[in-house]
């Protein structure tokens, strides 16, 4: 056995862009504001891997560029599971991204396996760049997290039309480039912080483009896509659809690169360019969803205002499974979820055209909650016309409550009562479902 624990610096060696160095200090506040311990990871390289422990694959097939391979598996992970691959950021690491992010939790709660791949170069950054990792087969990473699929399907009996990957930065890139040389093998991607397909090529065996983590390089959507479609030259098969998020702030991989991959995915897909639904689910957030309105739209996208480079946070990883079609509401066999830990009790009273509600919010968790959004949906016909203990936006549809400054810290066992006025057109109800952070809340 042996404890693996993320790097906080990069090694010695080539070392990456000092922009990206920027984005691993953010995250290692991340990790610490979880409060999550390294995993101990013992490697192992047939069957399957001990139930709810980080563990580290060897042996695990063709792997050109080194990477290493680390898998979770939940306790109660169900027959022909999904698989979703979780790609780190530059100077991180599979057990890092395990550590920052929620995927495993959710493993827990949906019953599906992660993949963390892990890269070995010194940068600790995914090649995401040279003529090999652009085309189907080529060789580097992308062959290498394909071997990693490849032994999770047959170890688990995985579902081959259940196979997603989502990363952040260095591993938002690799997500574009996954789904453009393996169309056939990922059926969604949900890249946080990245660029489109081919934006970060180089030609001299620099991982680093300048011109394209600037926001300079800019194609139409026909070019983009084009791009894509040669990665795999042939293929006429359905394309994966793509969920890409970007913070409006973004000084290390900058914001126009969030346009361009709208413009290449869409074109993927042959979706039009001009959003089918606009909305706000969050205070700040522009979400646009391209060819369809639902929560599986052949492109989505999420816009985050006055956001930098470290645009992941808790909560997203939820929000990431809706677009799959791995939470409870997706397709295929798995576990109904469980409680988060919060509770909410909400009443109304109602006038003629107008409500007052009240709603009380209860840490149920072990954990004190520094910092809440409550999230709900007002019945149709309902707007919400002011309210008191957190501010609301919008005003009707899904419903966003942030903490105000005197109510932000929850400790275990904690409640808040917060509340608005409303009118309404004759459903004078209170939302029948919560979430606290992403997560669901129970009713009581």
């Amino acid at each position: 056995m042996s404890t693996t624990t993320p790097r906080t610096t990069a090694p010695a060696g080539r070392r990456p862009a000092p922009a990206l160095l920027a984005l691993l200090a953010a995250l290692v506040s991340l990790l610490a504001a979880v409060g999550l311990t390294a995993p101990t990871a013992s490697a192992r390289t047939l069957g399957p891997v001990p139930a709810a422990t980080l563990t580290e694959v060897t042996g695990f097939g063709t792997n050109p560029s080194n990477l290493r391979m680390y898998v979770y598996a939940p306790a109660n992970v169900t027959a022909h599971p999904a698989v979703l691959v979780a790609v780190h950021y530059c100077t991180g690491s599979g057990p890092a991204m395990y550590n920052g992010t929620e995927y495993a939790r959710l493993a827990d709660r949906y019953g599906f396996v992660v993949v963390y791949p892990s890269v070995t170069r010194s940068s600790k950054c995914f090649d995401v760049s040279s003529p090999q990792a652009l085309r189907r087969g080529g060789g580097s990473d992308p062959v290498g997290i394909k071997s990693m699929v490849d032994w999770t399907v047959r170890t688990y009996a995985g579902d081959t039309g259940r196979i997603f990957v989502t990363g952040i930065s260095s591993g938002a890139m690799m997500t574009n480039v996954l789904l453009g040389d393996y169309p056939d093998v990922f059926a969604a991607g949900a890249a946080f912080a990245g660029v489109p397909f081919g934006c970060f090529a180089t030609g001299d065996g620099s991982e680093w483009n300048s011109q394209c983590a600037g926001g300079n390089v800019i194609h139409t959507p026909q070019e983009w896509g084009a791009l894509v479609r040669n990665a795999y030259p042939g293929y006429t098969g359905p394309r994966p659809r793509m969920q890409v998020w970007h913070g409006t702030q973004d000084d290390t991989l900058r914001y126009p690169n969030f346009g361009e991959e709208i413009k290449q995915w869409t074109n993927v897909q042959g979706v039009g360019q001009t959003p089918a639904a606009t909305d706000s689910p969050v205070a700040g957030w522009t979400r646009t969803r391209y060819g369809a309105t639902g929560d599986r739209a052949p492109v989505e996208a999420v816009s985050l205002q006055g956001v930098g480079h470290n645009v992941y946070g808790n909560g997203m990883g939820a929000r990431v499974l809706t677009f799959f079609g791995l939470d409870a509401s997706g397709p295929g066999p798995g576990p109904e979820p469980q409680p988060g830990p919060c509770r909410v009790t909400a009443a109304t009273s109602a006038w003629s055209t107008g409500l007052t509600a009240s709603v009380t919010l209860t840490n149920t968790g072990s954990a004190t909650i520094n910092g809440w959004k409550l999230g709900f949906t007002l019945p149709a016909g309902q707007t919400i016309t002011n309210g008191w203990g957190a501010g609301y936006a919008p005003a009707s549809g899904a419903v966003t409550a942030t903490d105000a400054a005197y109510n932000g810290t929850l400790a275990p066992g904690a409640s808040v009562t917060i509340g608005y006025q409303a009118n309404h057109t004759g459903d004078s109800a209170a939302p029948g479902a919560f979430t606290l952070n992403g997560a669901a809340c129970t009713r009581g």
